[in-house]
């Protein structure tokens, strides 16, 4: 008997999958405690392992926004990181037509994924979604016209359900999650035939860690409260390193897996440029012809904006629309960038230098939440100070893997 048939055979409980991270790695199945319950239902398709991995740290963001917040939450979420996460803020005129949403009716929970989706769509595009309440008809509608992998949440209005589980011939997966169920004070995890165990990462991310602000400004308005425990907590669940922005109760930049932290806050500094780009009046005027979808109208917002092309890829690129474009030049780039301010950004550990600091303050960043405790802090304090900037230690650190 194989080892994978002997560990089979010690858990009553557990759903089978058609292989793991990859196809050649059979057999594959999802555990739980033996002879207890799984804490969730599949109530449609058949999601795979990376699904899972998806769906459960998807969940976990989605619920300590919930709580920490009081309000829904959503987190679109790839190869186990958040592409975006939000709250369910009302989304302005210009966030409906930035997020192609115009004529949609948006319930909060609806806006809240319209946010984390919209945060970087490209990276979205087949994400596996997370929704922190009861799926209403109108969130199903905007998950039933994008490209996805699979939702999580607590529960499913009966139309909504219905209209999920239509989704890719009827095998779209659809998993409704108990909202009681709490993990053990344990995690363990198996790398190369050894098992590591350690003390799962419960730390609370609520409005206590923005209590020791060491910078001069020690003005927090509300909305940026909001902002920091957003990206905090979308961050505790992104691959470290890992740096997030964030702006009007969403994620707008998250920089992921890391080696460097400077090269985090660049890497979410671009995507960032790139989200408030897209409200510049050229990407929103673009003349699409009316056959162009979705999908390819935001993909190509982005590669206009990007106007890294050559000849043939441009020639081809513009098929997609009714008239010559005028390029938005590095100028109007710059001049509209400036417009970015009142941006929080949340590290997953302390800047080491004041290198990130320089470089966030290049996003407009104003607001500020780290872990504290690098041997130069000094120096990035009064980095901060020097930016006019609100600096807030946690004292936590978020480190993923």
């Amino acid at each position: 008997m194989s080892e994978a048939e002997i560990v089979k055979q010690e858990y009553e409980k557990r759903i089978e999958m058609k292989y793991g991270c990859n196809p050649n790695q059979k057999p594959a199945a999802i555990y739980f405690t033996p002879k207890e319950k799984l804490p969730f239902e599949v109530l449609n398709g058949n999601p795979g392992y990376i699904n899972y991995c998806d769906a459960l740290n998807a969940w976990q963001l989605v619920k300590e926004l919930r709580a920490g917040l009081n309000m829904p939450a959503a987190a679109s979420f790839k190869h186990v990181s958040p592409a975006g996460a939000a709250v369910g803020i009302k989304l302005s005129e210009l966030d409906r037509k930035v997020y192609d949403c115009e004529d949609v009716e948006l319930s909060p929970l609806a806006s809240a994924y319209v946010r984390a989706r919209g945060a970087d769509p490209m990276s979205s595009f087949g994400d596996f979604i997370a929704l922190s309440d009861k799926v209403d008809l109108c969130t199903a509608q905007i998950i039933a016209g994008v490209i996805s992998d699979g939702v999580i949440a607590p529960d499913y209005e009966p139309e909504a359900l219905k209209l999920l589980s239509a989704k890719k011939k009827g095998n779209y997966p659809v998993i409704k999650m108990d909202p009681s169920y709490s993990a053990g004070e344990m995690e363990y995890r198996d790398i190369f035939g050894i098992t590591l165990a350690q003390r799962r990462n419960d730390a609370a991310i609520d409005k206590s860690i923005l209590s020791h602000i060491v910078t001069k400004n020690k003005q927090v308005p509300e909305s940026a409260v909001v902002d920091m425990i957003v990206t905090t907590v979308a961050v505790k669940y992104t691959q470290s390193n890992s740096v997030g922005y964030g702006l009007d109760g969403q994620v707008i930049g998250l920089g992921a897996g890391q080696q460097s932290r400077v090269d985090c806050v660049k890497l979410a500094g671009r995507k960032v440029q790139t989200w408030y780009l897209r409200r510049h009046p050229k990407v929103l005027e673009l003349p699409f012809k009316p056959e162009i979808k979705r999908q390819e109208r935001v993909n190509a917002r982005v590669r206009y904006i990007e106007g890294d092309m050559t000849e043939a890829e441009r020639a081809a690129f513009n098929e997609n629309f009714t008239a010559p474009l005028a390029e938005l030049s590095p100028q109007e780039k710059t001049e509209w960038l400036a417009g970015l301010n009142g941006v929080s950004i949340s590290s997953d550990a302390f800047f080491p230098f004041r290198d990130s600091i320089d470089q966030a303050s290049k996003r407009g960043v104003k607001y500020i939440v780290q872990t504290g405790g690098s041997l130069r802090e000094d120096e990035v304090i009064a980095a901060a100070d020097e930016y006019g900037m609100v600096m807030a230690l946690s004292g936590i650190r978020l480190f993923h893997h």
